[in-house]
């Protein structure tokens, strides 16, 4: 259990959440763990088997805090609001945000950014952690051309403009991806990025990652209120969820492909984990697929500070705090969005 934000995360397997006066309590096998009066509480995220009296449901829809339930993995299932709500109001004005043009361009600045300067750590990391086994001169001159970009997106306002050099800064990326594997080079060779469906080992460990983080965000943000399908990034399409895409982009590089590379620096997958399907798709057995997913949630269970907050996260929670930020800062409680920027 831990606080972020002035939202409640009960992670706590088995835990129980009961009204008791003016305050929350939680309880574990009885004993109460945890009493917080109401008023200092804005939402309460229960994962998994955490239940919840039906007092309490009311007590918070009484007091306008969001009560929403997730499994344990993170996948939204239901969230409990008053009849005065203020979901309405996030998202009407999210709405307004994403139909004025200048201000989707800010917004997707600060993700770009984001996501680009991430892009740039985890080179920097590799060069440090693997100096002497890799390319350390291809890795730094793309450490600088993306630098560059992160310079250049400053000055840029269009949303074409900033889509481009997020283009150019993926592909520097990727170009130097290949140097960033240091083990079973021969079965795991990445060339270039590709999917729908992915060819190739590599590329398909990036795509059921990205499937992961995007399904985590998607409920990171239904929990807070947001619409996951109108984004600033990724404009309107029927089907997808354009703000979970957007948000999505700065935990790529520092999440998903990170643990890409872990996986495989580490021999926790080999080729043996993956199938060609007859239309040259490259899948996981079922195995691997389970390898993945335990490495995944260990993965979401480590902490590391948050550069906004100053406070230490855990890793499955960094979406909640994002989708939490994004929300004070549509509702006018932040100058900008501040994007999740590794360090």
């Amino acid at each position: 259990m831990k606080k972020h934000l002035n939202t409640l995360y009960v992670t706590t397997q088995g835990a129980y959440l009961s009204k008791e006066g003016e305050t929350v309590v939680v309880k574990v096998d009885g004993d109460a763990r945890l009493h917080i009066p109401i008023h200092t509480i804005g939402g309460i995220v229960c994962f998994g088997n955490v239940g919840c009296s039906p007092f309490l449901m009311g007590f918070c829809a009484e007091n306008m805090v969001g009560l929403s339930f997730l499994t344990e993995h993170g996948r939204f299932l239901a969230r409990v609001q008053g009849p005065v709500s203020g979901n309405v109001l996030l998202r009407r004005e999210q709405y307004r945000r994403a139909d004025d043009l200048e201000t989707s361009a800010e917004i997707a600045k600060a993700i770009i950014t984001g996501k680009v300067a991430n892009c740039r750590t985890v080179l920097q990391r590799a060069i440090r952690d693997h100096a002497g086994k890799i390319d350390e001169k291809s890795l730094r001159e793309a450490v600088v051309r993306l630098t560059r970009r992160i310079s250049l997106l400053e000055s840029e306002n269009s949303l074409d403009e900033l889509r481009g050099l997020e283009g150019d800064s993926a592909h520097i990326y990727f170009d130097a991806f290949d140097h960033l594997i240091v083990a079973q080079k021969a079965e795991f060779r990445f060339k270039d990025r590709n999917r729908r469906p992915p060819l190739d080992k590599v590329n398909c460990l990036l795509s059921f990652f990205y499937t992961l983080l995007m399904h985590d965000v998607r409920s990171a943000l239904e929990a807070v209120g947001l619409d996951p399908a109108v984004g600033f990034l990724h404009r309107d399409r029927p089907g997808r969820p354009g703000l979970a895409l957007d948000l999505m982009e700065e935990f790529r590089p520092c999440i998903a492909d990170r643990m890409v590379l872990s996986l495989i620096n580490l021999q926790q997958v080999n080729a043996r984990g993956f199938r060609r399907m007859e239309s040259g798709a490259v899948t996981l057995t079922d195995d691997a697929r389970k390898t993945v997913l335990v490495s995944y949630q260990e993965r979401k269970r480590e902490e590391i500070m948050h550069p906004f907050i100053g406070e230490k996260v855990m890793i499955g929670l960094l979406f909640h705090v994002q989708a939490l930020l994004m929300a004070r800062y549509l509702r006018g409680d932040l100058d900008g969005y501040p994007p999740f920027i590794w360090k």
